[in-house]
């Protein structure tokens, strides 16, 4: 059975259809699915999703695009939340210089914060990176104390160094829908990654994998992030692996 690592259920795109995506999770070979919060709002909803369908799990979290909205008030609910059983993570967090919707130092002072946060509360980090993977490690290289309880590289776009150092500081490699894509010129990175810190997403409504692009993505297509990961990592069963290592990440 798959793991969805990283899905936006939560998003308004698909919130109306969470039923019947939980409703055909099963048929299309997925076990779990860890819905991820962005923003309050969306936490708030990840949550709620956790509580009422048993194959959600959640994680909550501000985005790099609203840290200039993060407050103590957020921080406080998501310490209030994560306490349920099936709140696995804080995030996504990170940083975004591609589209640079906050200032780069609030999202460093953000990013930062989440991360203590996270540790204070024994949750392992969802972490995104785009355009910022130099920033990103030094805050991870000045936090490497506080990874104790492990994370996630999402939807990951680096090269092989960097996946490589990633790596040596706890984390794990997630791959979507983006593999599919005739210009993914990373395929190299990820035969790289160790099989013990290999994962799938969709990172749904986005990144829809071919031969579904231009739709709203869904956990169903997890399928073809597999199969296509599969074709270069011959030396694993990548569902049995990936699966094993969600479980281990999450700790469900």
């Amino acid at each position: 059975m798959l793991i969805d690592t990283h899905a936006h259920v939560n998003d308004e795109r698909l919130m109306p259809f969470a039923a019947d995506i939980h409703d055909g999770l099963k048929d299309a070979g997925i076990e779990k699915v860890v819905v991820a919060g962005y923003d309050r709002a969306s936490s708030e909803r990840a949550v709620l999703l956790s509580r009422e369908y048993p194959a959600y799990y959640a994680s909550v979290g501000i985005h790099p695009h609203d840290s200039d909205s993060a407050s103590a008030d957020d921080y406080a609910l998501f310490g209030k939340l994560s306490s349920e059983s099936k709140c696995v993570a804080i995030g996504e967090i990170g940083l975004d210089y591609y589209y640079d919707l906050s200032e780069r130092e609030i999202q460093k002072k953000v990013f930062a914060e989440q991360i203590e946060l996270a540790y204070s509360l024994k949750k392992p980090i969802i972490i995104h990176v785009r355009d910022a993977y130099g920033d990103a490690l030094k805050i991870l290289r000045d936090s490497s104390k506080l990874l104790a309880y492990g994370g996630v590289m999402h939807c990951f776009g680096g090269s092989a160094e960097v996946m490589r150092e990633a790596v040596g500081l706890g984390l794990y490699i997630a791959f979507g829908g983006a593999v599919t894509f005739k210009n993914f010129a990373k395929s190299d990175v990820v035969r790289a990654v160790p099989a013990e810190r290999l994962l799938l997403e969709t990172d749904c409504p986005y990144m829809t994998p071919v031969p579904f692009r231009g739709k709203d993505n869904r956990p169903e297509y997890i399928g073809l992030v597999r199969d296509k990961i599969q074709e270069w990592r011959q030396d694993i069963d990548v569902e049995e692996v990936t699966c094993k290592n969600a479980k281990t990440l999450f700790n469900i």
